[in-house]
């Protein structure tokens, strides 16, 4: 036993890196390149098993503004000599039927709205919000601290079978999204992820030439629609009043990369 606790501690230090776009301190035990290759074995199944929009309007939309902002985020990374952040991603964007007012991008790139969060969205702008912080979740490899984060949690034999791809992997993935047998249990993104993802999300959707201060009104909207039964992306993505401030703050960094 204390091998495997002095295993992980030593494993835990070689594992700290760090999120270049912002500076943050990070935790990663599994390679970004596996995760992206679980994650596409996941997308495809979730693209089999549900429905696809049959709306040609909302689902263009969908695609232009992922396509608009993902083209911004790659010539923003090149730029600043960061293009590795985004090795293995293949772009991918797909609007899915149901109720659910939720979107996710996974590692890799492969994206899924849900039409439930269109009426929060309302348009255009709305869109590249949601896509704009989604999309960063991705390029700063939150995913990959959050499985790493539950690997630990589970504990030194979890840890050492899991460092290559396998069921454990794909289990946790799954868990992470909350999609596939294990819908409804989720690992939510902590609250630095969240407001990281805030924060580099505003200068996304700003390189792609959309206002990053129309972000305010979609997080408002949010929060005050049907307060009594807040829809699912909100479990996830807490749009409080302190959080709407935090944003605030952000803004005029954003601002400088918005070019209309």
């Amino acid at each position: 036993m204390k091998v495997v606790v002095l295993f992980i501690g030593i494993l835990f230090i070689a594992a700290c890196t760090t999120m270049p776009l912002t500076g943050r301190s990070q935790i990663k035990l599994i390679s970004d390149l596996v995760l992206i290759e679980e994650s596409l074995s996941i997308y495809r199944e979730v693209i089999s098993e549900e429905t696809l929009s049959t709306n040609a309007v909302q689902t263009a939309l969908v695609k232009e503004v992922g396509n608009r902002i993902s083209r911004a985020v790659e010539l923003y990374l090149q730029q600043e000599q960061l293009l590795y952040l985004v090795d293995g991603f293949q772009w991918e964007f797909n609007l899915i039927e149901t109720n659910i007012p939720n979107a996710w991008c996974m590692p890799g790139g492969k994206v899924a709205f849900y039409t439930g969060i269109l009426p929060f969205t309302q348009d255009e702008v709305g869109l590249a919000v949601v896509m704009g912080h989604e999309i960063a979740h991705a390029v700063a490899g939150h995913s990959t601290e959050r499985v790493s984060q539950s690997l630990l949690q589970q504990g030194g034999r979890m840890l050492l079978s899991s460092m290559t791809r396998g069921q454990e992997n794909h289990t946790v993935i799954q868990q992470a999204y909350g999609i596939g047998s294990q819908v409804g249990v989720m690992l939510p993104f902590s609250r630095t992820h969240e407001l990281e993802a805030d924060q580099l999300g505003l200068i996304f959707m700003a390189l792609a030439g959309y206002d990053p201060a129309a972000s305010i009104d979609f997080w408002k909207r949010l929060s005050t629609n049907d307060a009594a039964n807040p829809p699912e992306f909100l479990s996830t993505h807490p749009a409080d009043e302190t959080r709407i401030e935090q944003i605030r703050t952000y803004l005029p960094e954003a601002m400088r990369y918005y070019c209309p």
